[in-house]
């Protein structure tokens, strides 16, 4: 049933663009303004994509946009639903899959997390070199798919080593303040409580947030490699002196779209 999923969509996708990128860009909350940097061929909603599901959360825009930045060719996830909107495991990782469906082999995953240091500002950016699964759930729960990946997939280097090095160096070309470290993945949609940020930090994460694990784990299952960058943006709870709102994090986002921009398009260009 999933495999006739991805070809359905995969059908309609290829019926509207003759371009095949290699590579793959998911943008997360507030994020999504890179779009209008490209040189757009074709820009489809979710809701027009066969067995598509448009995010209902602000900051999402919801689109799948085809075309170039910087004469590289992309396929781009404008925005992405969650698990916490009611959806399962499979639905979340379903545009990742077509994405591997379509041809790309490279994935940039991008999202807006909670920082667990003040040395690390709101503002500031995290690339992730490992993982926290804390959401209770897997999309490769259930029989195992062969045509897609091997029932137990490595995920050693599940943040590809050579992309992190490169992006590394295009977020100094561009002048962004930045760490690297581990991102922790729960369900929401709550924040998070002070305490279970001090829980997340014993357990050595670097961020927080409510996405993200489940795409990395489709697409290393697919054999994609991947690199994925966080916006932080705001301290976690317990560590912030405000309460933490939505709010805070789009326009957090917007503040770094410029540089945010700069790294993506550099990073892209080198891989």
């Amino acid at each position: 049933m999933l495999l006739e999923q991805l070809q359905e969509s995969i059908d309609f996708i290829r019926s509207k663009t003759t371009t095949k990128p290699k590579i793959g860009l998911v943008l997360g909350s507030g994020l999504g303004s890179f779009v209008d940097a490209m040189d757009v061929e074709v820009k489809i909603p979710f809701g027009e994509l066969p067995n598509f599901v448009p995010p209902s959360v602000e900051g999402h825009g919801g689109h799948l946009v085809i075309g170039k930045i910087g004469g590289v060719e992309l396929a781009v996830l404008q925005g992405r639903i969650h698990y916490y909107e009611g959806h399962s495991m499979s639905q979340v990782a379903f545009p990742v899959r077509c994405l591997s469906m379509l041809g790309i082999e490279k994935l940039v995953l991008t999202n807006a997390a909670g920082s667990l240091y003040a040395e690390n500002p709101a503002g500031s950016f995290l690339i992730i070199e490992d993982h926290i699964n804390l959401m209770g759930d897997n999309p490769l729960k259930g029989p195992n798919i062969q045509k897609l990946g091997p029932r137990f997939p490595d995920m050693t280097n599940a943040y590809d080593p050579e992309l992190n090095k490169i992006l590394e160096d295009s977020l100094k070309a561009s002048g962004a303040t930045y760490n690297k470290g581990v991102y922790c993945a729960v369900s929401g949609p709550t924040y998070e409580t002070p305490a279970e940020i001090r829980y997340l930090k014993i357990i050595g994460g670097s961020a927080v947030g409510m996405s993200t694990v489940p795409e990395v784990i489709a697409a290393n299952h697919l054999g994609m490699r991947v690199a994925t960058l966080s916006c932080l943006t705001n301290l976690a709870a317990g560590i912030s002196a405000t309460n933490l709102s939505h709010d805070e994090v789009t326009e957090t986002a917007k503040k770094v779209e410029e540089v945010f921009k700069n790294t993506i398009t550099d990073f892209v260009q080198k891989i």
